[in-house]
Order: C-alpha cells, then structure tokens, then sequence
C-alpha cells in the first residue's frame, strides 16, 4: 500500500511514525533497567538507564503494528503479544523494568482520572450475585485440567509459603495450608469457614489434620464438584460441608473464618459489603484470616477504574484492596480488628515461578485440552506479569488476621505486628 495522505487525513505510515516515537520516548525515559528493542529488518534501538541494581531485556518487535497497540497500554500490550506482534526471551525480566517505572507511568493517568472515571463508572456495576457467578466462570470454568498442568498436587492457586531454600511447589503449598491453621489456632472443636474453596486443600486439611468442622463455599461449579470428589475420597463427609453459594448468601454463626485470595474477585464498589459480611457470620470471639493481593493506596485509585488486559481477559471485573482500603473497610463496616499482618510477597514471587516454569513445560499438552496458541500465549504473559509484579513489589500478598471483640486467644500470629495493616 502506498503512503499518502488524502485530504489531511494522516497515512498508515504517518500513524506507525507518530507510535513509534511515542513508543520510542516512553521506554527511553525508563530508570532501572535497559530495554535492547530488535525491530523488524534488523534494527536494534537501546532504551532506557541503568541503576544500582540493573536489568537487561530484549524486546523482538515482530511487526510495525506494535507501536500502535502499546500506546494503549497493558490492554494494548497484551492484545500484541497474543496476536504475536512482539516477543521477549525473558518475560519477567522485561515488565520488571516496567513494575520500575509503575509511578511514573501513572502520574498522567492519575491527571485523567477526573474526566474518564464518571465515563467508566457507568460500566463498572456493582458485581450482583449473578454477574459474580459469570466472571468467577469466566475464569475458574475454563476447565480443572488446565489448573492440574501447573499448580502443585492439592491445586492451591495461591501464594505458597516455602519452608526452606530449595523446597519443592508441594512442600510450600502444604506449608502454607498448615501456616493458615495455625494462625487461625484452629481447635477440634471449632466450626470453620471458608469463603473461596479453591479445590478444596485447605477444607480437607483442616478437618483432617487439626479435627474441626469445615464449611467451604465456592461459586465456581468445576471446583465446587472436585472440592466434593475430594472430600469424598478422604473420608470427610461428615466434618466438611461444600456449597456453591456467593458470601452475601451464606447464614450461621462460625468459630474461624479464612477466605484466601478471593478478595480480588469482589469488586472495588463491594469490598465494604463483603468484610460487613464476614463480620456478621463470625462469633462474638471469633477469628479471620485474610490473605489478599493488594496494590498500593495511589495505584489503587487509578486501577479501580481501569480495563488492564488481566481485570478483563484474564479475571473480569477483579480489582485489587490497598492496604488503607482494607483497613478503612474494617474499621468502618465491622467490630473487628486487625492484630497481626504478615507479608508473604517473596513466597508469590517464588510460586509463580514455579507455576510458570510448569506451564511452559507442558504447554504442547494445551491443544489436546482445547485451548489454542493465541490462549497460551495470554497466560503465558498473565503467569510472568504477576511474578514480575510481585519481585519489584508493585503488588503485595498479605496475610491479615482478624479477631471479634470477644476474642482473647493467644494465635501464632501475635508475633506479628498489631498496628501493620495500614503499613503493609
């Protein structure tokens, strides 16, 4: 196609120059790191300044449209690379240059934010029940097969917590179950609650290693049906109860509650909704673990109102708590309080690394379950997005106990410090 202008209209070729320089500009001005940025032809163009603690990644441009893509920012980024527009020899290291420069990426968008937020908040619902059920489908129905390519034998999807230097996935998974009941100090007597089942790991392990009563509510239906096969096969019908109900449905009064990384599924406009919830369902001495994804307060107020390529194609309608926010949620909409925090972002970091390497070793596996290239490659990039995230501390993973007025136990956790919530 030739290159003109007809009637001032810019050419396919004047918009590629005007996003390559923009491109160009952006990744020149990033600190920590070198970007070495291999055009098609041959071309190599060195972006960015090194620091104390340096990074080196290569960026292969394969096709010009690139340029246009990435001005649209991580939504851009990722619909290029899952069309093939650009690849990297290492992932991690490439968007850890970008977690670097995450404060000054937003600065502009925090600037908009007063003009596009009305706009986006007419599309940003409140996540009902049923639009709940649909996004978690969305994502945890793509199939149990999948989950078992990468995750460790119990298929727990979230952060391990590895016991030692050179600990097996298995090993720190398990840790990190047992590290839960710890903290929770669950006793046989306790009756436990358990909002988010996963695969049912944490439920079995409760009931059966430290005796207690388990109720574990999902709105997953693949996970719900393992979660069931597995309790069944462990001979714990009698003590673990798994239901398919959203939290603003469940009722009763339990002794302990934990809900592990399901927080993030919940919404910005409902977090309040949901620790009001737990609150109401926990005994006067009752006792909760949260472990949450959180990102930080000034990332929160730009993210909240965001369409990243993760809030919509990987996990629809998710949206990451501050730190402050869960603080505020549970000051303002409970009787709870917070006595121990515990950071567990390097565990994460060192999990996803082992999800990804799993991943990547038996991606050829993928088309015989149905899914294609243009799949593999979106979580390929979503699996080296959220280690990278986590290794330059742009996201954190915590681990927040909380106890009812009533409660006068002494947990594990009490080594931890009481007034760190905001902090961490």
């Amino acid at each position: 196609m030739l290159a003109v202008k007809v009637r001032g209209v810019a050419s396919h070729s004047d918009t590629h120059r005007v996003a390559r320089s923009l491109v160009l500009g952006l990744l020149g001005r990033a600190r920590g790191g070198v970007i070495e940025l291999r055009e098609p032809g041959g071309g190599v163009v060195r972006l960015g300044r090194p620091s104390d603690d340096p990074l080196h990644a290569v960026l292969e441009v394969r096709s010009p449209a690139f340029y246009r893509r990435l001005v649209r920012g991580s939504s851009g980024l990722a619909e290029a690379y899952v069309d093939g527009l650009w690849t990297s020899p290492d992932l991690v290291t490439l968007i850890r240059i970008g977690a670097r420069n995450g404060e000054a990426m937003d600065r502009p968008r925090r600037l908009l934010r007063p003009f596009v937020a009305p706009v986006r908040a007419v599309g940003r619902a409140r996540n009902t029940i049923a639009r709940s059920r649909k996004q978690i489908s969305a994502h945890y129905d793509l199939g149990n097969d999948l989950f078992a390519l990468f995750l460790d034998e119990r298929m727990m999807y979230s952060a391990a917590i590895f016991p030692r230097p050179g600990a097996t996935l298995e090993e720190a998974a398990l840790h990190k179950i047992d590290v839960v009941c710890r903290r929770l100090d669950l006793q046989p007597r306790d009756h436990l609650l358990e909002i988010g089942t996963g695969w049912g790991a944490l439920a079995v392990h409760a009931a059966d290693e430290y005796g207690c009563r388990v109720t574990t509510a999902t709105i997953s239906r693949e996970q719900h049906d393992l979660a069931v096969e597995r309790v069944r096969a462990a001979g714990l019908d009698d003590r673990v109860e798994v239901v398919l109900d959203d939290y603003r449905e469940l009722r009763g009064t339990y002794d302990k509650l934990v809900s592990i990384e399901m927080i993030e599924a919940v919404g910005w406009k409902d977090f309040g909704t949901f620790f009001a919830r737990c609150s109401e369902l926990l005994a006067p001495d009752g006792l909760m673990l949260l472990q949450a994804i959180t990102t930080s307060d000034r990332a929160y107020d730009v993210e909240k109102g965001n369409r990243s390529f993760i809030a919509t194609r990987v996990f629809p309608g998710g949206c990451l708590p501050s730190s402050k926010v869960i603080a505020r949620c549970v000051d303002g909409r409970t009787d709870m309080r917070a006595i121990a925090v515990h950071d567990i972002s390097g565990h994460y970091a060192e999990t996803l690394r082992h999800w990804r390497e799993r991943f990547d070793a038996r991606r050829d596996e993928l088309p015989a379950l149905g899914y294609d290239e243009r799949f593999a490659r979106l979580w390929e990039l979503y699996l080296a997005y959220c280690e990278a995230g986590f290794r330059e501390r742009r996201i954190r993973d915590v681990q927040v106990l909380l106890a009812k007025p009533q409660w006068r136990g002494e947990a594990a956790a009490m080594a931890g410090r009481a007034d760190a919530l905001e902090a961490a």
